[in-house]
């Protein structure tokens, strides 16, 4: 590997910052954040990094002073002469404000997307976007990669029969990930029509798929609230479902989600660590799987001018 490969981290989650550098075999660049007394935030690079390949980790997740931190470290390395910068975006914050549907909103998650680019980035690379077109809004590099090579995995370790499992989608904008899992794990596949009547708030309508007597797993990019997973868990075992997995790429958790999960007739809940999850919101039911691995591999790839999308070839 070339020795210009140089990664750095904020601080909305460097423990997978770490186990990125450590499946590749470095270590993380030295940077220096503080936050000044009245909130603003000041950034410096600890060490020389002109005509390098520079790579910055940092999920946008809240508090938005992590978005501000990605926005100053990136300018601070396009001015300290970087050969190329990519914004290493774990979870993209906005992403769910992805059109104009509403008089008089933005359409944020490209607002992102631009502030990103005018700072002078290279490439964006994030994983299991809410929204796919979020890609389009980049005149940039924009690689999407996908949680789904370690979640397999530990699915799979579950042992379970695939005669008797069904994986239920919990609305239709979760319908495309649901049955591409459904299809390699050879699972049933369920669907629920729900109707939002308010940001975070819905109800299901309908429930499409047969879960009598199946161990049902409800798979979506995020829980947030955590309504829509408790909703379908709740749904599912009225249908008479035998046992719940709940299973998300990103678990955002705000709100009352940790105590809605809690009391949930969900059996397991699998998250990957995109997100960092305080200790105070994990539960016993919860199940962390880190995407390190994929993470680094992607950089080095991109770093060595190799496919990314070759990874996810399964």
């Amino acid at each position: 590997m070339k020795e210009t490969l140089k990664i750095f981290s904020g601080r909305s989650n460097p423990i997978l910052a770490k186990g990125i550098v450590d499946h590749l075999g470095f270590n993380l660049g030295d940077v220096t954040i503080r936050t000044f007394s009245d909130g603003e935030l000041w950034v410096k690079f600890e060490e020389n990094i002109r005509g390098n390949d520079v790579f910055i980790i940092q999920s946008t997740s809240g508090p938005a002073e992590n978005l501000i931190e990605l926005f100053l470290l990136l300018d601070a390395a396009v001015r300290a002469s970087a050969q190329r910068v990519t914004a290493v975006v774990p979870y993209f914050g906005y992403g769910r404000q992805d059109r104009k549907d509403q008089p008089r909103v933005p359409i944020s998650s490209r607002v992102m997307v631009d502030i990103i680019t005018a700072t002078g980035a290279d490439r964006i690379i994030s994983m299991d976007l809410h929204s796919t077109q979020i890609q389009g809004f980049a005149s940039i590099p924009f690689d999407h990669i996908y949680s789904r090579m370690v979640l397999l995995d530990t699915l799979k370790s579950l042992n379970l029969n695939p005669q008797n499992c069904t994986v239920l989608a919990p609305d239709v904008g979760s319908a495309a990930m649901g049955q591409s899992y459904a299809k390699r794990l050879g699972f049933h596949f369920a669907l629920i029509d729900k109707r939002r009547y308010a940001p975070n708030k819905a109800e299901v309508s309908h429930l499409l798929g047969e879960l009598e007597g199946k161990d049902v797993m409800i798979i979506d990019d995020m829980i947030d609230t955590a309504g829509t997973t408790v909703s379908a868990a709740k749904a599912a075992i009225d249908k008479g479902a035998n046992s719940i997995i709940a299973v998300a790429t990103h678990g955002v958790l705000s709100g009352p989600a940790i105590e809605r999960l809690d009391n949930a007739p969900i059996d397991k809940l699998i998250l990957t660590d995109t997100i960092a999850i305080a200790d105070n919101k994990q539960i016993s039911k919860m199940h962390i799987v880190s995407v390190a691995d994929v993470f680094g591999e992607a950089i080095k790839r991109i770093h060595q001018g190799e496919s990314v999308s070759a990874l996810f070839n399964l």
